[in-house]
């Protein structure tokens, strides 16, 4: 169903304000970014921009939604490369180490999101991205009996915990070893997967 023209205008502002919101949180950090510099940058009034925000903290969140989205894909883009269940969950967590620490997202997704944010909302955050993508596998490895007993949830967040303060120390150099970053992930997940 086709938007009228104003609908169409709101949404392309918003999208604009996300966009400049990113590259200057990503450029300087939540603490040194000024809404003056970005409705400066988009040529628009402070009243446009709380017309779609309410502040600085609310235009952060949808960035974060944004970064976690294209992280998000590209776990399963990396995932999809290989058809073994195994395989799948070590490239999907090569993935998230790769998308997290890229130039536009560390910042952002490492350094600012856990400082930024209030930690009950971070956490539900990560749960509903990282932690469900991980547990969505495990499911899937589980269902094949290729598991150990061990609680789903508590594998996740294991995994998950793991792969964030990865992605941090990987976010700390210019170069991202996509082998070694797999091999250590594999040798971590094998502690999971059931002997026969």
């Amino acid at each position: 169903m086709p938007k009228n023209k104003k609908e169409l205008a709101s949404i392309k502002t918003t999208q604009n304000l996300i966009a400049a919101a990113r590259k200057h949180f990503s450029q300087y950090g939540y603490a040194k970014t000024s809404l003056e510099a970005i409705v400066e940058e988009l040529s628009i009034t402070r009243g446009a921009l709380y017309h779609h925000f309410k502040g600085k903290k609310e235009l952060f969140l949808a960035v974060l939604n944004q970064v976690q989205s294209e992280v998000g894909a590209n776990v399963e883009k990396e995932a999809m490369t290989s058809e073994d269940i195994w395989e799948q969950l070590a490239l999907g967590c090569v993935g998230f180490v790769e998308a997290a620490t890229r130039e536009s997202n560390r910042r952002i997704l490492l350094i600012d999101a856990p400082n930024v944010i209030d930690w009950t909302e971070w956490r539900k955050i990560d749960n509903e991205n990282s932690v469900a993508l991980l547990e969505e596998q495990l499911l899937v490895i589980q269902a094949k009996g290729e598991l150990i007993s061990l609680d789903i949830r508590l594998m996740a967040h294991m995994i998950s915990g793991a792969l964030n303060d990865l992605a941090l120390y990987q976010a700390e150099s210019d170069i991202l070893d996509k082998e070694t970053i797999h091999d250590a992930i594999t040798y971590l997940l094998k502690g999971f997967k059931k002997n026969d």
